[in-house]
């Protein structure tokens, strides 16, 4: 990845110490810019130009709270890179436990130290609620998982619960409502 040093928001000097140096990759934010960027580079062809630019500032801003976090310095960052840093850690928190029907707003601000209200405020910035991205996330898991024939053994409702949902009814609307057919159908 290259870019202006001036790009992510922290002094000329704190960039120079870490340029060109590794980064491990563990929990924590070094762990979600690495998934970032392994996605990134595997559907980076396929973004529009309007969405490279989207992604473009939210990398810089993962790589700024990388950087950071490196540095012990998170008060040199910018409030907007603090904030996509934030929301990046708590959608990847979310991903690794869609499987849990007990995830709720308040164990996600819990986690992440912030309160509800917070967690609130940073979703809705983005259009949704947190139990509509939950959802969406977890419907979007179900619908492949039910195309893929690997998983022709399991039932309609073991693939539904592996994704959080409990109820077999209130599953069957939510992926209807979804894709506009049952999920036998899209099976």
């Amino acid at each position: 990845v290259q870019f202006p040093r001036d790009a992510l928001g922290l002094r000329s000097d704190m960039v120079g110490r870490l340029a060109a140096a590794p980064f491990p990759v563990r929990t924590g934010i070094t762990g979600v810019l690495a998934a970032h960027l392994k996605h990134l580079a595997g559907n980076a062809e396929s973004l529009t130009p309007h969405s490279a630019r989207a992604v473009a500032a939210v990398t810089l801003d993962l790589i700024a709270a990388a950087y950071a976090d490196r540095l012990e310095a998170d008060d040199a960052l910018t409030p907007e890179a603090r904030r996509q840093a934030l929301l990046s850690l708590i959608h990847d928190f979310i991903r690794q436990r869609l499987g849990d029907p007990d995830l709720t707003p308040e164990t996600i601000a819990a986690a992440h130290q912030i309160s509800v209200r917070h967690l609130y405020t940073l979703f809705r910035e983005q259009g949704l609620t947190v139990a509509a991205w939950i959802r969406r996330l977890r419907l979007e898991q179900c619908h492949h998982d039910l195309a893929d024939p690997r998983q022709r053994s399991l039932t309609i409702q073991a693939i539904a619960a592996r994704r959080g949902f409990t109820d077999a009814a209130t599953f069957s609307r939510a992926f209807r409502a979804a894709y506009g057919m049952s999920p036998r159908d899209h099976r």
